[in-house]
C-alpha cells in the first residue's frame, strides 16, 4: 500500500457509495508532503515522455499539477469551466458533463496556451467516468497537439473512465485505484 492509499484509508470518507470525500487532505485542506510525494511519482513516471506542457482543469487538479509541472520544469495550463470577460476570442472549447455536480459545462482554454505538436500531459485529481479526460482530449485535438499521458491521484475503477482510457491505449498512472466505495473504501 502506498502513501496516498494509506492516507485515503485513514482520512477519506465514502459518500453515498459513489463519491470519495478527500477534503481533509486534498481539496479543502491540502497535505503538502503527501501531494509532493504524489507529484514525484507522477513526474518520475512521465519524465521520458518529452512533455512540453501540463494541462489540468480548475479547481481540483491545480494543486497536484502545479507540483508536477515544477518537477518536470514545464508550463502548466489551467482549463476553465466558465468563460470570463478576459478570455480571448480564440478559445478552444469542449462540452463536459460532471456527474459529481450533475451539470454540463464548457471547458475552455486559450488557443495561445497549447501549441501545435506539443506533447501534453493531463493531470487531475480524480478519474471517474472519464468525461473530463474526453473533453481535454477534444481540446488537445483542436490544438493539433499530442496527449502523452494522464496522471491521476485516484481513480474510481468501478466507474467507466479507467476502462475507456485503457481501450484508447492512453498511458495512465493512477496512484490509487478504488475498486468500491460500498461499505467503506476498497482498493
Amino acid at each position: 500500500m502506498n502513501l496516498l492509499e494509506t492516507t485515503i484509508l485513514e482520512k477519506a470518507k465514502s459518500v453515498n457509495n459513489v463519491a470519495l470525500d478527500a477534503s481533509d487532505f486534498l481539496t479543502k485542506q491540502i497535505d503538502i508532503q503527501l501531494l509532493d510525494w504524489c507529484a514525484q511519482q507522477l513526474a518520475t513516471h512521465f519524465e521520458q515522455a518529452k512533455v512540453d506542457r501540463i494541462v489540468t482543469i480548475e479547481s481540483g487538479g491545480i494543486a497536484i499539477s502545479t507540483l508536477v509541472a515544477l518537477k518536470l520544469n514545464v508550463p502548466l495550463v489551467v482549463m476553465k469551466k466558465k468563460r470570463s470577460i478576459l478570455d480571448p476570442d480564440d478559445l478552444l472549447t469542449a462540452s463536459v458533463h460532471s456527474f459529481t455536480k450533475n451539470v454540463t459545462y464548457e471547458l475552455n482554454c486559450s488557443a495561445l496556451h497549447i501549441n501545435e505538436n506539443d506533447n501534453v500531459l493531463f493531470i487531475d485529481d480524480v478519474l471517474a467516468h472519464g468525461n473530463a479526460v474526453i473533453g481535454t482530449l477534444d481540446i488537445i485535438k483542436l490544438a493539433k497537439a499530442n496527449l502523452v499521458g494522464v496522471g491521476i491521484l485516484f481513480e474510481k475503477s468501478f466507474q467507466a473512465g479507467a476502462a475507456m482510457l485503457a481501450e484508447k491505449e492512453i498511458d495512465v498512472l493512477s496512484l490509487a485505484r478504488i475498486s468500491s466505495l460500498e461499505n467503506g473504501i476498497h482498493f
